[in-house]
């Protein structure tokens, strides 16, 4: 079952078929091998999969992006950055990474992050003279840290399929999405030394980063909102994006006054699609995940990695790892991370592996592949922004996904990076 599930979902989307539909198709091809067919059941399990109350917090942390793209929240987050680094030799370089992993804690969306940095640094990046090239690959390589650092739409997701602790998750992102960030700053060092094209920008000011963060407070505030009303127990994660919306949208409405009301159409809209695109791809991925369950197929795997892990969690957790990237190349993170993650979890529950710390593992991995060509959704996003060809662009991406593949194996065979802070946590 395992050749024909792989030949029906990957020629279907070698046929240019959306993932969605790829993966209700798929779920009909094995039904109809096994004897069950019934398209009415697969309706019906689209709809169960989407009736999840964690999964409301997909559109409001969608909405939230939206209005602080919009909404000048972005930007004064932004600012921050800059004066905390743009003094130094390729000081945007820095303040492309630091601005990413700062927006990171207030939309979880990468490609919200990719378009409001992307938007804002790269035309002044080209304009300084910095490499066209190596300034898009950055800026689509710090929009990856967005699901990592919580707020994180694939972890919401990953704990209602594997029901797992949702806060868990958030908290056990932060270390490794400011090792990916450690990671991008040093590889734009090794670029940028001796480079005199990449001049200094003036000089650090302490007066200058407290202006900036003074004007940025209130933007600054809201993953403080997330992320204290969820570990105070205030709100769970679905609530807290219900909050960061509403907080999102009085700061930018009433205070900064940079959104309109004209604007609000196209916020909503841009949210619609949004999330429409991701409960569809859930729904469908949920479909074909009972067949998959329904066929055997989750044990097939498990005896096929048993067997080449001999037993061994380290080996285990190579090929997965090495699966997962090889996934990345050719899917977008969500459906991945809906078909993958409920076909490997047991197994990885098998060798004793915590729940979180896979499904740290799992995000992390999969958020490489959003810049992996051919299909890496952040890398179009880059190329769109940039108005650079897909193939300049993947050669100048290349060094961004060896460090995140670095950091993969860090994460991975150091444990602690994921696991401390989430063990701080009362169960």
């Amino acid at each position: 079952m395992i050749p024909l599930f792989l030949s029906s979902l990957f020629g279907f989307i070698l046929l240019g078929i959306p993932i969605a539909f790829a993966l209700l198709l798929t779920a009909l091809v094995l039904a109809w091998f096994m004897g069950s067919w019934s398209p009415p059941l697969v309706v019906q399990t689209i709809f169960r999969g989407i009736d999840s109350f964690p999964l409301m917090a997909i559109p409001f942390f969608l909405l939230a992006g939206e209005i602080m793209n919009t909404g000048g929240i972005a930007q004064r987050i932004i600012m921050v950055a800059k004066a905390m680094f743009g003094h130094v030799r390729g000081g945007l370089g820095y303040v492309t990474v630091v601005a990413g992993m700062l927006i990171a804690g207030v939309s979880g969306s990468a490609v919200a992050d990719a378009s409001a940095i992307g938007s804002m640094l790269f035309p002044v990046m080209k304009k300084e003279g910095y490499d066209p090239e190596k300034a898009g690959a950055l800026f689509a390589g710090a929009a990856t840290i967005g699901p990592i650092i919580p707020p994180s739409i694939p972890m919401v997701i990953f704990g209602v399929i594997a029901n797992v602790s949702v806060i868990r998750l958030f908290i056990g992102g932060i270390i490794p999405g400011v090792i990916l960030g450690g990671g991008l700053m040093i590889g734009w060092y090794l670029h940028t030394r001796g480079k005199t094209r990449y001049h200094v920008e003036g000089r650090f000011s302490l007066i200058g980063v407290f202006k900036a963060c003074w004007d940025a407070l209130l933007a600054l505030f809201l993953p403080v909102i997330i992320l204290g009303g969820i570990l105070l127990g205030i709100c769970t994660a679905t609530e807290a994006a219900v909050v960061s919306a509403v907080y999102a949208f009085i700061v930018s409405f009433f205070i900064y006054r940079e959104l309109k009301l004209k604007d609000m159409m196209r916020v909503l809209v841009n949210t619609v699609r949004g999330t429409a695109v991701v409960l569809l791809v859930c729904g469908a991925a949920m479909a074909a995940a009972y067949f998959i369950t329904t066929a055997q197929i989750p044990e097939m795997l498990a005896g096929l990695l048993l067997q080449l892990s001999g037993g061994s969690w380290v080996l285990f957790m190579l090929w997965v790892n090495i699966l997962l990237l090889i996934t990345g190349c050719v899917m977008d993170l969500t459906p991945a991370l809906l078909i993958l993650g409920p076909m490997l979890l047991p197994i990885a529950v098998k060798y004793g592996l915590d729940p979180v710390y896979f499904g740290v593992v799992m995000v992390v991995n999969l958020c490489i592949g959003l810049i992996t060509p051919p299909v890496g959704n952040v890398l179009f996003v880059a190329c769109g922004i940039s108005k650079i060809a897909m193939g300049s662009m993947s050669r100048a991406i290349w060094p961004n996904i060896v460090i995140g593949i670095i950091v993969i194996f860090i994460i991975t065979y150091l444990p602690w990076t994921i696991m401390y802070l989430p063990g701080l946590i009362p169960k």
